[in-house]
């Protein structure tokens, strides 16, 4: 479905004469094909929704990363056009997830899987990944979630009251 969305975006960006546009979707079915060429190669039919969503998250990571570069060496022009493109490629995800919802989120994940260290970053990135797709930047997640096993190892319990030493 995604690809259809791509290509008929294409197809009217190039109607319209729109350069920029169909450039950018043209860079964008470009990189889906190659991934769905490598699959192939690996023995699969090709790349599923969910990667192409990753794929486009990539794309958009790489705009911004080049958009600040590109700013901070002066080529504000370069700048801006990566920015144009990125805002092109991020038609085509999910609305995304504002930082305090991303926390709230990975704070609750952290909770429903009982995740205690570390150890358990890569089970709660299974999880939010498989609730959530493509509706967050999973880089700067992982990053939120070792912050906060790092700052809050063992999350409380909030079903149970705390316990006090004069029960006994």
């Amino acid at each position: 479905m995604m690809r259809e969305k791509i290509q008929s975006a294409l197809k009217a960006a190039q109607a319209e004469g729109a350069k920029r546009r169909a450039a950018t979707l043209r860079l964008v079915q470009t990189a889906i094909k190659d991934r769905d060429a490598a699959a192939r190669e690996n023995g699969r039919d090709g790349v599923s929704g969910e990667e192409v969503l990753d794929i486009l998250q990539k794309m958009v990571r790489q705009r911004d990363l080049s958009a600040s570069e590109f700013e901070q060496d002066g080529q504000l022009d370069l700048a801006e056009q990566e920015r144009v493109e990125r805002d092109i490629i991020r038609e085509f995800l999910p609305a995304q997830l504002d930082d305090s919802e991303m926390r709230k989120i990975c704070e609750e994940t952290l909770k429903d899987i009982d995740a205690s260290g570390l150890r358990d970053i890569g089970r709660c990135m299974n999880e939010l990944k498989s609730r959530y797709p493509g509706k967050m930047d999973f880089v700067q997640a992982s990053c939120l979630v070792k912050d906060l096993l790092r700052t809050n190892p063992s999350p409380p319990d909030t079903d149970t009251p705390p316990s006090t030493s004069g029960d006994q």
